[in-house]
């Protein structure tokens, strides 16, 4: 794994470091829209990618040259067989000689085409793979806030839509290129051989078919990068509404929903049709020009066969390999169109690949003190989340937690509970103040030590598509059964996960769709019992369990608590009444602080909140 990770470092290195100056990209959490690509200079990261496998490359090379030497042989041969075989200068060996050779020639051309064929596809796989590879590194990186900034679904569609096009451009489309490249040299080379006076009337007209790839080349670029958005558009608009389907059909929203779809496919529609006309219009021009250069020039070789100038196998094979030579060029109008398109997504891949996460470990961290203590202090802490930097979620903040101490925080909602959290994991810094654990500031210290330090359960049980084991092993991926069952059993999900058809083997679905919002909790809560870390962080952890479940789960959670520092986010407050010390915010500060009884005694906000939960609680 060590060895694997490594190579996919230096893959992003390399990516990251060529792409730097091809194009203006900002490279923040929060950048603004990249520039469209004005060349193909962004699929030199791709190229560059590719560069790993230098073996690949020279046999999928050595294949190309074998296949347009062949392909030209074949034009050559015929001039051989009509001026000896169909000339009466051969008798039959000699003919079945040159048909021989011709057979001979078309077998290297099949067995070098499936070579070909081979490498190139298996480079484009390959490729692809790293990008996604790489991409995806990078993305975990990232604090949420960049996640607020760009849709996941937005960027999922880049990782498939957007990689699918980098494929066909390193696994088919260079390899065309090439292929095509190099028979139209060669074909030109022999065209001079065969008939100088001719070919040089072609190629004089060369500059009139590059003129119209230029033109519109310019503009099929913009409108390239504007079809992948459209495309990417429809995976993230069919992504949000699959997965909040229940929502749609309770609310009867099936005809608005397949109405606001077909809207997004229309635009996808319209941009593509753009694309298609100016390809099309490229494409047209440039056949009628080459295939128009060519007839020319068979008309002139016609005059020159009549006139005894030339003979019939040279006419033959000049016409033969122009028009190899006319599909070639013509290819390669085509095939600029795909590289374009391919030059757009490659610079959206990029905006990914660089993007530098604002939470990152110091150059030189400072290590946490060991064993941990399991201290926390805020002070003097404001805070806004980058998407409303006008409100604040905290203001003056002050707290200190002891080792061991459980602290409860509650308050109405948006009172900035929940950003206490954020802010302990380190997925956002502060803008004033300091937060330290142990001591040590966390922005001094590596994001994944502190976190390492911390368990979490969040309001709704978080699953992923995996078995049972390792959806419970997630916190702690060397953990035993026994180990795990105990968490479970502690957590009081044992019964539940027994049942299940292969135990935890068994798969849950996608975010444990199998299991109940209760049995998901419960999940969540065993992972993080498992984790047992010197730091728990509850957020209203019981909120989906049942007052049974609730009950013995809240045992387990107090017996764990007792040699660690606790954290708990509570909207019933029912659940916080035996913590240490209930800090209450409203508006981002503390209003009140101290025990149950006290706050209770005090008749401020916990007093007004208790009252009004307790009663409501009685009269049910």
């Amino acid at each position: 794994m060590d060895g694997q990770t490594t190579e996919i470092d230096e893959t992003a290195d390399d990516i990251g470091s060529d792409t730097a100056g091809l194009q203006e990209i900002e490279t923040s959490e929060t950048a603004e829209p990249v520039k469209k690509p004005r060349s193909l200079a962004p699929l030199r990261m791709v190229y560059r990618a590719a560069g790993k496998y230098p073996s690949q490359i020279c046999l999928a090379l050595l294949s190309l040259v074998i296949t347009a030497a062949a392909t030209l042989a074949i034009p050559w041969r015929f001039k051989v067989i009509i001026d000896e075989a169909f000339g009466g200068l051969a008798g039959p060996a000699e003919i079945g000689q040159a048909f021989q050779y011709l057979l001979m020639i078309v077998v290297i051309l099949g067995f070098g085409t499936a070579a070909r064929f081979y490498f190139v596809s298996w480079i484009g796989e390959r490729v692809v793979a790293d990008i996604r590879l790489s991409v995806q590194q990078n993305l975990l990186r990232m604090s949420p806030s960049f996640y607020e900034e760009n849709s996941p679904k937005e960027i999922s569609s880049r990782m498939t839509s957007d990689t699918a096009i980098i494929e066909t451009v390193v696994g088919t489309t260079v390899s065309v290129a090439l292929r095509n490249t190099l028979t139209g040299i060669g074909g030109i080379a022999l065209l001079l051989y065969l008939a100088p006076t001719l070919t040089l009337g072609l190629l004089i007209g060369i500059p009139m078919v590059i003129a119209p790839i230029v033109f519109f080349g310019r503009k099929i670029r913009a409108i390239s990068r504007d079809s992948q958005d459209r495309v990417a558009d429809v995976g993230a608009y069919v992504s949000e509404v699959l997965s909040a389907m229940k929502i749609v059909q309770s609310f009867g929203q099936e005809t608005r929903e397949a109405g606001r779809f077909g809207d997004v496919v229309e635009r996808t529609f319209q941009t593509a049709r753009k694309r298609i006309i100016l390809r099309s219009a490229m494409t047209s021009i440039v056949i009628v020009l080459i295939f128009g250069g060519i007839t020319m020039a068979m008309w002139r070789g016609a005059l020159a066969v009549s006139e005894g100038v030339i003979s019939g196998g040279t006419i033959a094979a000049f016409v033969l390999t122009g028009g190899l030579v006319a599909g070639a060029m013509g290819s390669l109008t085509e095939v600029y169109g795909d590289l374009l398109r391919g030059a757009g997504a490659a610079s959206r891949l990029a905006e990914l690949l660089e993007a530098k996460p604002i939470i990152a470990a110091p150059d030189r961290p400072e290590s946490l003190p060991s064993p941990p203590r399991g201290s926390l202090s805020f002070r003097n802490v404001t805070f806004r989340y980058p998407a409303r930097p006008e409100t604040p979620a905290l203001k003056d903040f002050s707290l200190e937690i002891e080792p061991g101490e459980t602290v409860a925080i509650v308050g109405p909602s948006g009172a900035g509970k929940s950003t206490l959290f954020q802010l302990v994991e380190r997925f956002y810094d502060p803008q004033v103040g300091t937060i330290r654990l142990d001591g040590v500031p966390l922005t001094k210290a590596d994001p994944a030590e502190l976190r390492a330090r911390m368990a979490l359960v969040p309001q709704v049980g978080v699953l992923f598509s995996a078995n049972a084991r390792d959806n419970l092993r997630y916190g702690r991926w060397d953990a035993s059964d026994e180990q795990i069952w105990d968490a479970a059993r502690a957590a009081n999900a044992e019964k539940f996960l027994r049942e299940l058809p292969q135990g935890l083997d068994t798969y849950l679905g996608e975010g444990g769709a199998q299991l109940s919002g209760g049995q998901q909790q419960r999940v969540a809560i065993a992972r993080a019992l498992l984790r047992d870390a010197p730091i728990l962080l509850l957020d209203e952890a019981t909120s989906a369990l049942d007052a049974e479940s609730e009950q013995l789960v809240q045992q387990a959670l107090d017996a764990l608590m007792k040699d660690r520092t606790t954290l708990v986010i509570a909207h019933r407050l029912a659940t916080v009444r035996a913590a240490d010390r209930i800090i209450v915010l409203d508006g981002g500060e503390v209003v009140e602080q101290g025990t149950h009884a006290e706050l209770s005694a005090a008749g401020g906000l916990y007093a007004r909140l208790a009252s009004l939960q307790f009663s409501a609680s009685e009269a049910a």
